[in-house]
């Protein structure tokens, strides 16, 4: 079944069945390799992308109910997401946060979506809104200070 969906900015047109996991268009279908898979079960966040603005599991969200939203993704996340995009990735950048890499799209696309919300977010406020976002290579601390950094860089 065809479907078009706006991602990054850009109406794409894909083919899938009804019940596909937007995480496998996105991967499979237009070929965007930053959303990672992870669990399958919305579980772990590395399939984090932004629907309409809201920070959701790609693995569970199907394609047609996305099929009058805005998708954002981690390649569309710097021009998509404003003066917050780019605020998080600078500070992922200025705290060495990545160690293997693999969850930090997923980990990228909740902290915008936090920051979106809350520009100013308490220690307690980042732990709720990145919990269910995993990072086997336990880099948990410098997640929460780059939030806080972002933070920063937004309120300057």
């Amino acid at each position: 079944m065809g479907y078009v969906i706006k991602l990054n900015g850009e109406s794409r047109e894909v083919t899938a069945e009804a019940g596909t996991p937007l995480l496998w268009v996105i991967r499979d279908e237009l070929k965007l390799t930053g959303t990672k898979f992870g669990c399958g079960v919305a579980a772990c966040g590395a399939c984090t992308v932004h629907v309409n603005g809201e920070a959701v599991r790609s693995c569970q969200t199907f394609i047609e109910d996305v099929a009058d939203a805005e998708v954002t993704t981690i390649e569309g996340a710097a021009d998509r997401l404003g003066k917050v995009g780019k605020a998080v990735q600078q500070a992922w950048l200025e705290l060495d946060v990545v160690q293997c890499g693999y969850c930090q799209s997923g980990q990228i696309m909740q902290a915008t979506s936090l920051l979106a919300q809350t520009p100013k977010p308490s220690i307690a406020e980042i732990e709720e809104a990145m919990n269910g976002n995993a990072c086997r290579c336990a880099t948990y601390q410098r997640i929460r200070s780059a939030v806080v950094r972002a933070s920063e860089i937004l309120e300057a």
